[in-house]
C-alpha cells in the first residue's frame, strides 16, 4: 500500500505524523509532501534517503492509496479526495469530524481509520468497527502531552503565574489530567483531585478554585460535568483548562478556539479550549506521535483494516 502524508493544514499545527527513522522501518510505500518535515528542521532530502518519495500534495492525493493527515482534512483539500480512497488519522468522525463524515466520507465512500488512543476504529458507510489489534492507550503520551501543553500554554495567554495561594481543581486522573497535575504542580498551588465519584464534593467547593482543570471526555452531549448553573458559580475570573478539549460535552456551552485566540468568556469564567493544544510541545510530540503510529499503523500490512470492514 501506498500511503501518503500531507501537511496538516489545521490552524497553527506543528506536529510532524512520521520521522525518517519511523520511515525506515515501514514495509509501506511511504510517500512525503514536499516541505513536510520544515517544523522540526527535517529536509525533503533526509526523507529521500531514508526510503520516501517526495511528492507535491496534488500528486500525493491522486496517487496514492491511503491519505494520512494527522489533524482532519481541512475544505481546501476536498476537491482532491477521491471516490473510495483511505483516510487515516485523528479523523475524529462522531466528534469534530461530523461535517466531513456528512460531506465528504459517506458521499465518497471513503474508508476512515480513526486511529483514536481508546476507541480506534474503522468507519465505512456509517457503520463502525472497531480495531480489534490496536489497544487502547497505545498513543497515551500524546494525551500527556495535551495535559501538559494545555496547562502551560492557557497559563501563558491567561497571564497567570500561580503560586502556593493559587487553588486548583483537576477533574479525572486519565492521561490528560496526569500531564495537566505534572505541569501546574510544578508551581506547588494548592491542588485537589476530583473524580466521578467525588464530584458532589466538587459543586460543593466550585466557587473557591482560581484554576479548574477538566481531563474528562463524556460520552453523551447531554452528559455535562459542569453546567451553565455550575459556570455561574465559580469564582470571578477562575480559568477553565478544558485539557480534554471535550467541546460542549464534559462542560456545557464550550467551543473550539484555536491557539492564536485561546481564551474567552463564558459563565463568570475564562476559558480555554483548544483540540490541537499539544502542538504547542510539537517537537516533543511528533517524536511520541512517529514511533506511536509506527506501531500499530505504518509498519503493518493495511489489509487487515480493509478487513474489517467486508
Amino acid at each position: 500500500m501506498k500511503i501518503g502524508f500531507i501537511t496538516p493544514n489545521f490552524p497553527f499545527e506543528k506536529r510532524v505524523a512520521i520521522l525518517p527513522q519511523q520511515v525506515r522501518e515501514s514495509p509501506n510505500e511511504i510517500v512525503i509532501e514536499y516541505g513536510f518535515g520544515t517544523t522540526m528542521d527535517i529536509a525533503d532530502t533526509e526523507y529521500a534517503d531514508a526510503g520516501a518519495v517526495v511528492m507535491s500534495r496534488e500528486d500525493i492525493f491522486a496517487q496514492c492509496d491511503i491519505i494520512f493527515s494527522l489533524k482532519l482534512i481541512q475544505p481546501s483539500d476536498y476537491d482532491m479526495i477521491r471516490k473510495g480512497q483511505i483516510i487515516a488519522g485523528w479523523t475524529h468522525p462522531i466528534g469534530s469530524g461530523k461535517e466531513f463524515m456528512k460531506t465528504q466520507a459517506e458521499p465518497k465512500e471513503l474508508v476512515m481509520i480513526d486511529l483514536d488512543n481508546i476507541y480506534p476504529s474503522v468507519y465505512y458507510k456509517g457503520n463502525a468497527y472497531k480495531i480489534p489489534f490496536i489497544q487502547p492507550n497505545f498513543i497515551r503520551q500524546n494525551s500527556v502531552f495535551a495535559g501538559r501543553a494545555a496547562v502551560l500554554h492557557a497559563l501563558m495567554s491567561f497571564g497567570l503565574w500561580p503560586d502556593n495561594n493559587t487553588r486548583v481543581a483537576i477533574l479525572s486522573a486519565g492521561n490528560v489530567a496526569q500531564g495537566a497535575f505534572e505541569t501546574i504542580a510544578k508551581w506547588n498551588p494548592d491542588i485537589r483531585m476530583f473524580y466521578r465519584k467525588t464530584m458532589t464534593e466538587f459543586y460543593e467547593t466550585i466557587s473557591e478554585y482560581d484554576i479548574i482543570i477538566n481531563g474528562i471526555e463524556v460520552d453523551s452531549p447531554t452528559e455535562h460535568i459542569l453546567t451553565t448553573e455550575h459556570l455561574n458559580q465559580v469564582k470571578s475570573n477562575c480559568l477553565i483548562i478544558d485539557a480534554a478539549s471535550d467541546a460542549n460535552g464534559a462542560i456545557e456551552g464550550t467551543h473550539y478556539v484555536s491557539l492564536g485566540n485561546p481564551l474567552y468568556k463564558l459563565g463568570n469564567a475564562t476559558v480555554y479550549c483548544v483540540n490541537n493544544a499539544p502542538t504547542v510541545l510539537y517537537r516533543n510530540a511528533s517524536k511520541v506521535i512517529s514511533e506511536a503510529f509506527a506501531k500499530v499503523f505504518y509498519n503493518q500490512k493495511i489489509e487487515p483494516f480493509l478487513d474489517l470492514i467486508k
